[in-house]
């Protein structure tokens, strides 16, 4: 949350000539609701079932760049998908950084309910060493869009040469 995960993505997608998909827009389009009433009327638990079933459908799909919600590599079943079916990338955020691009969103169902700071260290607690496992890491606090996706676009190259030399 507040990681840079759809500005990035749109970026990168057109860097790359892919479609972006974000599994949170999908999510509201099938449901016809957004996450904030979602998580409201039917729980979190509700919202990550759904997500999960959106994810996996759209991990089948052509090659595009998919952005998808902060909890959603938490699911031991939706991160098992997408670490055998895609280049999972996490981009990590210090505190303040996150702090700073989320302190004026309403639209976020975690942070609503009590001191956003401690709500959000608690959540880098329990995530991060999860988001660990994803195949690339972008540190990205402190650098520009432009230097994120270029720093991607690299890494996604040499990764891919690797694949192509059969060394992964």
């Amino acid at each position: 949350m507040g990681s840079g995960k759809t500005t990035i993505g749109r970026s990168l997608a057109d860097r790359i000539g892919r479609v972006f998909v974000d599994s949170d827009d999908e999510v509201k389009r099938h449901t016809g609701t957004s996450i904030g009433e979602m998580f409201a009327r039917d729980g979190e638990d509700a919202f990550r079932k759904e997500e999960r079933r959106i994810i996996i459908g759209l991990l089948k799909n052509s090659p595009h760049v998919l952005a998808t919600g902060g909890g959603a590599f938490l699911d031991p079943f939706t991160r098992k998908h997408i670490l055998s079916k895609a280049i999972s990338i996490w981009l990590h955020a210090n505190l303040r950084a996150l702090l700073d691009r989320t302190h004026a969103a309403n639209d976020r169902p975690l942070l609503r309910h009590g001191n956003p700071q401690k709500i959000m260290q608690q959540l880098m607690k329990e995530r991060y060493p999860i988001y660990a496992k994803a195949n690339l890491t972008v540190r990205t606090s402190d650098r520009s869009q432009r230097w994120v996706v270029d720093k991607i676009f690299d890494m996604l190259t040499e990764e891919c040469q690797s694949l192509t030399k059969g060394k992964v």
